[in-house]
């Protein structure tokens, strides 16, 4: 009988750890998770990371050491149901003296509910937890079963580690594709190992891919580079729409605008773009900046972010972007202020602290009898009419409310006039600090 296909990266799986690849920040020799594992002495954990970056594959090696069962849902398909038919084989495997380790791929999408349903036996050691989450588990596992289980962050696979699974499959007799003499030139296993984009299993099913497309010739197998380009040409880079990789990049792309870098900001832009992002998203972020960061030292930013965010919604892609693209680049050269940022969150504070204060009197509309009766509106000075359009030692903040000055403008750009003018019209108030 012929036995069922199963695909490369199947085939592939680390068997041991010797034969996991990457991830050296937690399995090298001599850390905690690999003495752990080595030793039998397994924890409840969470794996955070990339798809592709060997989660599944680490729980199974983990299970496997201390000889546990393997109970293994995915979070996308199994409820509350599941969950407890999964528990009750815990509690058979523990009545006849057997572990059980109970991983959960993307515990992420699991809600507290769920998530409680098996809280108890992590508690009393009837199971062995162990999560697997693209997502950042600080927001998304709650905090008791956080609490009970180490995280461990699995990075992206470089492309040297990239390479060498390749390689490794290429020559694997028994699991790869070592039987089949096939010959890629360095440059095309580098090119493929790029095009996975730190994702081992994207990796080898690239691989598979283009070991089936490749030319016969004298019984072997040669892979191109065109090939290679082909098949990697229809991938994309890894942007996780609404998950950490997608607040990773947009503050990437923010902190780089706001430390005046425009390669970097272009960069990041570019990333989000070729990912996914819909721009229309990237350019109401940088409308943000340019009120977050460059504020009045240079106040053509913002009216410039506008009419970006109006030229893409008129031209689309890809002319569109290319006004994005502009204005990320005349923000990050700009001079920057957050004066405005800061003061308006300290006049907010403010109005918290002191509660619902009158508006003094003389800056009340005497607009009935009765209102000028009670005097709204005596005493007011008309800033036109007073010297330099100025109304010196006049407060407009509430009687019962000292002094305060919230705007501070910077000595950059426009700003630098600015304090020319609030510096001319404080002399004319002496007596006000």
């Amino acid at each position: 009988m012929t036995e069922p296909y199963r695909p490369l990266a199947d085939r592939m799986r680390p068997r041991t750890l010797a034969e996991f690849t990457g991830q050296a920040q937690i399995l090298a020799a001599g850390k905690p998770l690999r003495q752990a594992i080595e030793a039998g002495h397994l924890h409840s954990m969470i794996l955070w990371g990339p798809p592709g970056t060997g989660k599944t594959t680490l729980a199974r090696l983990a299970a496997g050491a201390i000889d546990a069962q393997f109970l293994g849902l995915s979070a996308v398909m199994a409820g509350v149901k599941d969950i407890r038919a999964a528990i009750e084989q815990a509690l058979q495997a523990r009545a006849a003296g057997r572990q059980s380790v109970l991983f959960l791929d993307e515990v992420h999408r699991f809600n507290k509910s769920q998530q409680d349903t098996f809280l108890p036996y992590v508690e009393d050691g009837t199971i062995t937890f162990i999560g697997a989450t693209t997502e950042n588990p600080s927001f998304e596992v709650v905090s008791a079963l956080l609490s009970r289980a180490r995280v461990y962050v699995l990075k992206s696979l470089t492309v040297v580690d990239l390479a060498a699974l390749l390689t490794t499959a290429l020559q694997d007799v028994q699991r790869g594709l070592g039987g089949r003499q096939i010959v890629i030139d360095d440059d095309a296993l580098q090119l493929l190992a790029g095009a996975a984009d730190g994702d081992g299993r994207r990796a080898l099913n690239m691989l598979e891919i283009v070991a089936d497309l490749g030319l016969e010739r004298g019984g072997q197998t040669v892979i191109t580079r065109e090939q290679v380009q082909e098949v990697a040409s229809g991938t994309r880079r890894r942007f996780d729409k609404g998950g950490d990789q997608f607040y990773d990049q947009i503050s990437a792309l923010h902190k780089a605008v706001r430390g005046s870098d425009p390669d970097g900001a272009l960069y990041w832009l570019a990333r989000m773009l070729d990912g996914g992002c819909d721009p229309l998203y990237v350019a109401r972020r940088v409308v943000r900046m340019a009120t977050e960061d460059i504020g009045l030292a240079d106040p053509r930013a913002l009216p410039m972010t506008l009419q970006a965010w109006e030229t893409y919604d008129r031209l689309g892609s890809p002319e569109g972007e290319l006004a994005i693209a502009q204005a990320v680049v005349y923000l990050s050269v700009a001079p920057k202020s957050n004066s405005v940022y800061t003061a308006w969150a300290e006049a907010r504070a403010d109005v918290e602290k002191y509660g619902t204060l009158d508006v003094p009197a003389r800056f009340r509309n005497p607009t009935t009898r009765l209102m000028r009766e009670i005097g709204n509106g005596q005493g007011y000075r008309y800033a036109h009419d007073e010297p330099d359009a100025y109304a010196a030692g006049e407060r407009y903040l509430p009687d019962e409310m000292p002094d305060r000055r919230y705007y501070a403008p910077t000595p950059r750009g426009f700003e630098i006039r600015i304090t020319e003018a609030m510096d001319r019209r404080r002399k004319a108030d002496p007596d006000r600090k």
